[in-house]
């Protein structure tokens, strides 16, 4: 029924063979289950999906099925982005078991596929999918051949600023997992100055030298950090709020980027929080009077070399963040103190 076109019964036959798996001889069987389960993997329902999943668990310890399986490994990479939580936590402890638990050495190609995939997996709304991801791709890196650790240092660096949002989690479980997960990362490109500042006093710094050490990239990490302005957890609309903040400092002259952030901090105007609310407006006023500060020494020097050239100095011609990018709704009072450093 199953190696037949027979979309009715290929459900209940497959329950009926993961039950009977147990009490088989693979060794006269197992080349037909496997080309009948690899057939099902990308199967449109997802309780096929899960179902084949469930067999493929019952039969790792089958050495006889071992390469079967690692065949399978790209398939199983490219389902990390099911929809389904289910699906994904059994493809995240199958691969551990293949590779991972079994010491087993993981090609260049399928770790940087597995890295990238994992990624996303940080964010999700399942605490045991984020455990999951975290755990594997700490561990992946003592396992990816030495001509693809180079590559994957890529996927590493795109890690921290997740794993360091999500060391403010209101999961303890995940808030641990990140942290540990992003001492391995420091530790696996070297970066003992970020190694350091992972704990809960210098944890801020560590925000603080990935934008002070490329401001080429502040762009990049405030992409990054935006949707986590989203997040239903208070403490990581907060860390997003005052990392936005930080970012803002290092994008002079990026006007496309600040309108976005302008945008997204005065999107903050109707968050649930009243205290994220007023972080937003007073972070908005600080960037402001940053801009302000920067636009008049600029204009201050180009009079200063006009008036050494002879040329007349120019008046009213700065240009300030405050009027270009205007606030969305009213006026709201300067703060009275630095509220995102």
């Amino acid at each position: 029924m199953l190696s037949k076109d027979m979309p009715y019964w290929d459900f209940p036959a497959l329950a009926f063979l993961v039950e009977l798996l147990e009490c088989l001889d693979l060794s006269e069987c197992s080349d037909t289950i496997m080309d009948v389960l690899s057939r099902h993997l990308n199967s449109e329902r997802v309780e096929i999906r899960r179902m084949v999943l469930r067999a493929l668990l019952l039969l790792r310890d089958d050495p006889s099925l071992t390469k079967r399986m690692w065949n399978l490994t790209k398939s199983l990479v490219e389902l990390l982005q099911d929809e389904d939580s289910d699906v994904v936590k059994m493809i995240i402890i199958l691969i551990s078991y293949l590779f991972l638990d079994n010491g087993m050495l993981m090609p260049s190609p399928i770790a940087l596929q597995l890295a990238e995939a994992l990624l996303p997996l940080f964010d999700s709304d399942d605490s045991q999918v984020q455990l999951l991801s975290m755990f594997v791709f700490r561990t992946l890196m003592n396992f990816v051949v030495e001509e693809g650790k180079k590559a994957l240092k890529i996927h590493m660096r795109h890690s921290l600023l997740p794993l360091f949002f999500h060391c403010h989690d209101e999961n303890l479980h995940v808030a641990e997992a990140s942290q540990e997960t992003l001492v391995c990362v420091t530790e696996f490109l070297k970066r003992r100055d970020l190694m350091q500042l992972v704990n809960t006093v210098e944890l801020w710094k560590l925000a603080e030298c990935l934008l002070v050490e490329d401001r080429s990239r502040a762009a990049e990490h405030l992409r990054q950090a935006l949707p986590y302005l989203r997040s239903p957890q208070e403490p990581l609309r907060v860390a997003a709020v005052r990392f936005i903040g930080m970012a803002g400092r290092y994008l002079r002259g990026q006007q496309e980027e600040l309108q976005v952030l302008n945008e997204a901090l005065n999107d903050m105007e109707h968050d649930s929080s009243a205290a994220i609310r007023s972080l937003a407006v007073q972070t908005l006023h600080i960037l402001r009077a940053v801009q302000r500060t920067q636009h008049s020494i600029f204009d201050n020097l180009q009079d200063h070399l006009r008036r050494l050239t002879g040329e007349s100095p120019r008046h009213g011609t700065a240009f300030l963040f405050a009027s270009s990018v205007p606030l969305s709704s009213g006026s709201f009072p300067p703060p009275t103190h630095h509220t995102f450093m």
